[in-house]
């Protein structure tokens, strides 16, 4: 049977800005070595294939960017749930359950004049421990030292996905690059990515580890953001803030944040934002 995808833009108002995606909303039957053949072949950053329940509202969900299997990712969850808020041919608030290889998480979609937004609650927050090595981080991104934010730690944090966040002095992002390989390093200070923090202008950049491709909007990496700046006394606890990214891929998206609690005890972060849809694709012959 031929196998159908809904393309959608997650974080844009508008197709063709904000994080592409594929949602295979039908995806029973296929095995993990087949959605990472399909994923590659597609060259989305990510793709997520959904399976049914004996419950409408919820589906299991396994996601995959260009290398592997992620067991948590923020635009994947978002734009699916808009998918399946379409197909239910409903209007309002609707809630889904998604039941992820660690977790089940929940995201609420609205419709809106445009289309929809989604609102994924990451749950509480981890705050792994900060990280001393300044320099050794600086040169990896292909800065100096001083480019770094001098008031500001280096912290691994994780709300499904363990990051090392790295705040920057403003300006710096522009000259930020990755030249080699920074998996084992980020292993070493037990992270498994890193994101660049411009506080000064709320805008943020991530890249796979081989520094091959930048994300455009990063749902998991904006949820670690939220709980680091209530840590840190950035934001207040319950703020909704715009998480600015993808500028210079040329498709500038706004996620929106909101951490609730305390800088002594955050208790959870939700990040949203707009989804477009774009069309549909077929894949007539399986890997």
């Amino acid at each position: 049977m031929p196998l159908v995808y809904r393309h959608v833009d997650v974080f844009s108002q508008i197709p063709f800005g904000g994080n592409s995606l594929p949602v295979f909303v039908d995806a029973d039957g296929l095995t993990a070595a087949q959605m990472l053949r399909i994923t590659a072949e597609l060259r989305h950053f990510e793709a997520i294939f959904l399976q049914a329940t004996d419950r409408p509202d919820t589906v299991r969900a396994r996601i995959f960017d260009l290398f592997e299997e992620l067991p948590f990712a923020g635009h994947p969850v978002i734009g699916a749930a808009a998918v399946l808020h379409e197909r239910s041919a409903t209007g309002g608030t609707k809630y889904w359950q998604f039941v992820l290889a660690s977790r089940t998480v929940q995201v609420r979609t609205e419709v809106t004049d445009g289309g929809y937004t989604g609102w994924l609650d990451q749950g509480a927050p981890e705050f792994l421990g900060t990280v001393d090595e300044r320099d050794r981080i600086a040169r990896a991104f292909n800065l100096d030292a001083n480019d770094l934010a001098p008031h500001l730690p280096l912290e691994v944090v994780s709300t499904g996905l363990r990051y090392l966040i790295v705040p920057i002095q403003a300006g710096a992002l522009g000259k930020a690059r990755i030249t080699h390989d920074i998996t084992e390093l980020l292993h070493g200070y037990h992270a498994q990515f890193a994101v660049l923090l411009d506080e000064s202008a709320v805008e943020i950049r991530h890249w796979n580890n081989d520094g091959a491709t930048e994300d455009v909007a990063t749902g998991s990496a904006a949820g670690t953001i939220g709980a680091y700046r209530l840590r840190h006394g950035l934001i207040r606890g319950g703020d909704t803030f715009i998480l600015n990214q993808g500028r210079f891929t040329g498709r500038p998206s706004e996620l929106s944040v909101q951490a609730e609690g305390s800088a002594d005890r955050v208790e959870s972060v939700s990040v949203g934002g707009n989804v477009a849809f774009v069309g549909y694709g077929v894949i007539e012959s399986l890997p």
